[in-house]
């Protein structure tokens, strides 16, 4: 394993893609990723992890920084994945430890069915995946009603029926903020990639937990402890239960490592230290 030196800001070539990636610290790989979430939510958490670390983050294909040939073409699991067996291979600095969180935990998953060689812990924080439910078809009429509810212009509508598909409930002053007054170009723009083509590849992916606990990867799926009851919290207990394996909790919701970035920080190290 060798050690990367701190670079700000990168971009790597990938088939049909530019992806924008930073790197912090040395030591050991640890990479965080979203997906809508761009590399800027996990910055407090990279930066207290890159004491001892070398902390990989990026943007996912076609969001913010990191731009597509094609952004009519959907960015599914499988691709993201790739994006990220491209990054830790451009790095040489593998294995990694890969917390992916939402969509991100969705492409780490898809990363470490195609080569586990490259994982060598993956933590799969709240992944969204629908087909794993009992009301997965309920799930996939909603979801596809919420597409169409935003690519007929109504994104408003849209966020309340993502907030209700998800179980979600938010203040009414935090649900204006989020959708409310203006809103820049790029914001919308990343916004209508995410509804039009890396929402439904997502929700619809099915993980081979088969080939996941042959693969010689530490598996380890996370739950925020305030997301008891959404729909997160119960597709990763069905990921868990295919896996063998009992959920971790983590402080905070579907997104703690923002709200509460120390207190994530230190329960991820209590979890990699445990193996």
């Amino acid at each position: 394993m060798n050690d990367v030196s701190t670079v700000p800001a990168a971009i790597l070539e990938v088939p049909g893609a530019r992806l924008h990636y930073e790197v912090r610290g040395t030591g050991p790989l640890v990479v965080l990723v979203g997906a809508p979430m761009d590399a800027r939510a996990f910055t407090p958490l990279a930066e207290l992890l890159a004491s001892d670390h070398t902390v990989l983050t990026t943007d996912p294909r076609g969001i913010f920084r990191s731009s597509v040939d094609d952004r009519d073409q959907d960015s599914t699991p499988e691709q993201r994945g790739d994006d990220l067996a491209r990054l830790i291979t451009h790095l040489d600095a593998g294995p990694a430890v890969v917390l992916g969180s939402s969509g991100g935990a969705v492409s780490a998953l898809a990363l470490t069915e195609a080569r586990p060689d490259l994982v060598s812990t993956l933590i799969a924080h709240e992944p969204p995946l629908d087909e794993l439910v009992e009301d997965r078809a309920e799930l996939r009429v909603a979801t596809d009603d919420m597409i169409a509810t935003y690519l007929g212009g109504d994104h408003r509508g849209a966020f309340a029926k993502f907030l209700k598909i998800a179980n979600i409930e938010l203040p009414p002053f935090v649900f204006e903020a989020i959708v409310g007054g203006e809103r820049d170009e790029q914001a919308v723009a990343d916004e209508h990639f995410q509804y039009a083509h890396m929402l439904l590849p997502t929700v619809s992916f099915v993980p081979d937990a088969a080939a996941l606990r042959k693969g010689g990867t530490r598996l380890v799926v996370g739950i925020g402890e305030e997301s008891t009851g959404q729909l997160c919290d119960r597709t990763s207990r069905a990921l868990a239960a295919q896996l063998d394996i009992e959920p971790t909790m983590f402080p905070g919701d579907h997104i703690g490592f923002t709200g509460d970035p120390v207190a994530f920080a230190a329960r991820l190290r209590e979890v990699l230290a445990a193996r």
